[in-house]
């Protein structure tokens, strides 16, 4: 058995009914191509391979490249990869292999689930869903709404519907991890579009730059605005000059960053 690195994160998973809800969440068919973050141990991807057409598994640690290319090495629908998955080429790696339609199902490591999401959002292929084991906290922050709003929640509620699935124990995996988790599972619904979307997220983030300030301040000094334009424009909206970003819902944030 593999031992598992800290500095990466790894945590494997052990529990056979953890993994047969992912597989049913995911409603996977034999014309589906599959991307695969972290497979670790190899025991998500071999039931991943039962069920859809291609596999393509990323993995970073070399230590276990080897040993997952050797389990699988008779099946045909898994391609082993070693890599960062934040910095492979994700569009070449599509046209390359002729994938026009993808899912990502993974456990993947949680320092990194943020950055994750991003990357495959910001595609021009972005993938059909997304079915994450994440961090049970991060998977709450992730589907929050109005009143518990934060920068990871309007950045993927901005591109895509969320929802959590089932949550998982700590218990089900190997080392125990110090907190539960939650699966995940993101549909896209809006495509990514750079010039648009960066205007949002400048304004997005400047209205969350300090989580004890109003949005008032916060869009005022971020921006170096005026205050009372910036009380004005707000008001236009209907929101207070007390309101904090963590309060606004999705549509509103499109009509601030609209206003501004």
């Amino acid at each position: 058995m593999n031992r598992p690195k800290k500095s990466l994160g790894q945590n494997f998973l052990r529990d056979e009914k953890v993994l047969q809800k992912i597989i049913d969440a995911s409603g996977l068919v034999s014309t589906d191509s599959v991307i695969e973050i972290g497979p670790g141990e190899g025991v998500l991807t071999g039931q991943l391979a039962k069920y859809a057409g291609k596999i393509i598994a990323i993995e970073l640690d070399s230590d276990l490249v080897p040993i997952i290319a050797e389990k699988f090495q008779t099946t045909t629908n898994i391609e082993i990869i070693h890599g960062d998955i934040l910095n492979i080429n994700l569009p070449r790696l599509l046209a390359d292999r002729s994938i026009v339609a993808y899912k990502v199902i993974a456990n993947i490591p949680y320092y990194i689930t943020s950055p994750i999401i991003r990357l495959f959002l910001e595609q021009a292929v972005q993938p059909q869903e997304m079915i994450l084991m994440v961090q049970k906290e991060v998977a709450e922050r992730i589907v929050a709404g109005p009143g518990q709003g934060s920068i990871l929640s309007v950045s993927v509620q901005y591109y895509a519907t969320t929802e959590i699935i089932f949550k998982v124990s700590k218990q089900a995996f190997f080392p125990i991890p110090k907190v539960d988790s939650a699966v995940i599972k993101i549909i896209p619904t809006k495509k990514f579009d750079k010039e648009a979307d960066k205007v949002f997220f400048r304004i997005v983030k400047a209205g969350f730059a300090a989580k004890r300030k109003t949005l008032l301040n916060n869009l005022s000094n971020s921006l170096q605005l005026d205050k009372n334009i910036v009380e004005e424009k707000l008001q236009a909206l209907g929101i207070a000059p007390t309101a904090r970003a963590q309060e606004l819902s999705l549509e509103k944030w499109k009509e601030v960053a609209s206003r501004f």
